[in-house]
């Protein structure tokens, strides 16, 4: 895709429309028999067969009622007892970032510091030549108050600059040779968007938080686009493994500390090697205000064809909260629980983010928030409600990411305005950056309303979910199991629930993850298993709903299929 012109949608190969697929006798091309299927539709909740024409379902049922569409080249999946549910969607994802990251020096997979050090001292002597060590992943509980320390990278790598971001992407940790190249010194502010952390003697101490990353990470070689494109195709392979068949980019454009994965897409899309359904957010540079719009326009022109369409527009309203950078009502407390000075940062004043989602709303632009803090939630409900007051509701699907404290006058909201819940399951549960790092400075009161997934449910809000992948895992299965059961898939089975009485059950938290994803993606021909629909299909090795809730985790994909076609398969399938 030539990032100056407009593309044409790509026919092939989900050309068949759904009357075309409606089913006339002819043998089907596919055909799943001896299930259970899972269909999502609640009107038909459960089946046994389906059957696929060209990219689309033409029949679901009983194996009595498909069986007739076997023909001599059809091909036969047999279930037998294995579940066949929709394709997973993800909501909120960085696939290709997280693909880089995969290549460069990754520490998503440890836990310490000690760890750390022997990873990255690995990697930098197997890359003698690289110029700069990055890469990231590392959790802040491994550091005492999340803050590691430039000294520690200078015992590794004292000749080179290293850039590490952190495991949320809300942080970077800089050895000294990268502050030095940046320049920062005592004397450097903070800017306004961010955090400059520093040691006693006010230099910086090597912790970059939210906008300070830009500082170190603007300096650093941007990935060419043949390597943009590799972390793509590798991320792609993950997740189809992990039965995901569309997403959500939650980042197209270049923001501090990352790269634009624009021209990836553009590349994948070209070569018909992206086999994924994608919904491109833009990223709205906080910086700057309504004058963007018109390139926004003339982005999601270009950004539109074949399988890819930017129709979404990001705006990050807040940051975290182990940082303290997420914006709340009321201030953070102390260590020794008090209220602080600090309650967070909202990255666009209340009335401008108003004033840019009602424009970006007229222009027809989906807007896909951040908002983590329960004052950016409200500011971002405030913002679609100004949208709506000024056109109606309109079929723009505004959603909102993250929720992790939502203030309870703020849920009954998300249906009256028709804003998306979406949701990642996987960070609602007890673990060391939730116990160490966050409910001391929220307090009581402030920590219950942490990820109200039952309450929003319970109050009609639309719900989708997502990962924030390389923020987390991928798998779907995993945050399915967080949902239901509000512990980790790997904690032990004394652990506490936490805020038990937010666990969702299986039925919802999986059509989140598959219609409610299809309903943010404008995908309304995907997110479920009925006749007429797009093929895109998975198959689990077992039936989760007829096991243990603490065993949801353990389901593995088999197969996953788009428009009919397979694009993973396990070796064991």
């Amino acid at each position: 895709m030539d990032l100056s012109t407009t593309v044409a949608t790509d026919p092939a190969p989900d050309s068949a429309t759904a009357s075309e697929a409606a089913g006339d006798g002819r043998p089907a091309d596919l055909v799943f028999l001896s299930g259970p299927v899972h269909t999502v539709d609640p009107a038909r909740s459960r089946a046994s067969a389906v059957a696929v024409r060209g990219d689309r379902i033409v029949a679901v049922g009983h194996d009595a009622e498909v069986r007739d569409l076997v023909g001599p080249a059809t091909e036969v999946v047999d279930l037998r007892g294995k579940l066949l549910i929709p394709g997973f969607q993800d909501a909120h994802v960085h696939p290709v970032g997280a693909g880089l990251e995969l290549a460069q020096c990754d520490l998503s997979a440890a836990d310490t510091a000690a760890e750390y050090r022997e990873l990255i001292a690995a990697y930098a002597a197997a890359h003698p030549r690289a110029p700069w060590i990055t890469g990231g992943g590392w959790s802040l509980e491994a550091f005492p108050g999340g803050m590691p320390t430039r000294e520690f990278l200078d015992a590794l790598v004292p000749d080179r600059p290293v850039f590490l971001v952190n495991r949320d992407h809300h942080g970077g940790w800089a050895n000294s040779r990268a502050l030095e190249l940046a320049g920062l010194s005592a004397r450097t502010p903070d800017p306004a968007d961010g955090r400059i952390e520093r040691d006693a003697d006010g230099r910086p101490s090597g912790m970059l938080q939210e906008g300070a990353m830009g500082l170190v990470g603007e300096l650093i070689p941007e990935p060419t686009l043949a390597e943009r494109t590799a972390g793509l195709l590798r991320a792609q392979r993950v997740l189809h493994s992990y039965g995901v068949t569309a997403w959500q980019d939650a980042m197209l454009g270049r923001a501090p500390g990352l790269v634009d994965a624009s021209p990836a897409y553009a590349a994948a899309v070209d070569a018909g090697t992206l086999t994924a359904r994608v919904t491109g957010a833009l990223w709205w540079d906080r910086s700057r205000g309504a004058e963007q719009i018109p390139e926004l326009l003339a982005k999601r022109e270009v950004l539109t064809g074949g399988r890819l369409r930017a129709t979404s527009v990001k705006i990050m309203q807040d940051g975290i909260a182990e940082n303290h950078t997420a914006a709340m009502l009321s201030p953070y407390l102390t260590a020794c629980g008090c209220a602080s000075g600090n309650s967070g940062i909202s990255f666009i004043e209340p009335e401008e983010l108003c004033r840019y989602v009602t424009l970006l709303d007229a222009e027809g632009f989906q807007v896909h928030f951040h908002a983590l803090g329960d004052r950016a939630v409200r500011e971002a409900l405030d913002a679609v409600e100004a949208a709506r007051r000024a056109h109606g509701l309109r079929d723009t699907r505004p959603h909102l990411a993250h929720l992790q404290v939502v203030h309870p006058e703020d849920v009954p909201r998300f249906r009256r305005l028709g804003a998306t819940a979406n949701i990642q399951a996987l960070w609602a549960a007890h673990e060391p950056q939730m116990d160490e790092l966050t409910i001391p400075f929220l307090g009581a009161e402030r920590a219950g309303w942490q990820y109200p997934f039952g309450d929003l449910l319970r109050a009609g809000a639309t719900m989708a979910a997502g990962s924030d992948w390389p923020v987390s895992s991928p798998d779907p299965l995993a945050a399915l199991h967080v949902a239901v059961n509000r512990r980790t898939p790997d904690g032990p089975s004394s652990a506490p629930v936490f805020l038990p009485e937010q666990r969702i059950d299986l039925g919802s938290a999986l059509a989140a993850y598959t219609a409610g994803s299809a309903y943010v993606n404008h995908l309304d021909d995907t997110g479920s298993v009925q006749r007429g629909k797009l093929a895109d299909l998975v198959v689990l090795d077992r039936d989760p709903f007829d096991g243990p809730s603490e065993e949801i985790a353990a389901t593995r994909v088999l197969q996953t299929f788009v428009g009919g076609h397979r694009v993973y398969a396990a070796d064991d399938a």
